[in-house]
């Protein structure tokens, strides 16, 4: 298992649907995103692109960053 200490986020760019949006994770989600991608065959964006998706989809949606947290530790229960 890899060990990844406490960090505070840090601030990147993505591409969701051709437009520049800044998230704001700390490293251990951007490592869990960077791995989830990998594990669908799909780059960051695209993975970023679909959370925003489904995330809009709901009645009360959350901001993107809380959305994408959402979605890894559910895919984390899942197994």
């Amino acid at each position: 298992m890899e060990t990844v200490g406490y960090a505070p986020p840090v601030k990147r760019s993505v591409l969701i649907a051709g437009h520049p949006t800044s998230i704001s994770l700390e490293p251990l989600f951007w490592r869990a995103l960077e791995i989830s991608a990998h594990d669908q065959g799909l780059p960051v964006n695209a993975l970023v692109a679909q959370i925003d998706a489904a995330r809009l989809n709901v009645k009360s949606p959350p901001n993107l960053t809380s959305a994408i947290r959402q979605w890894l530790f559910a895919r984390s229960l899942s197994g």
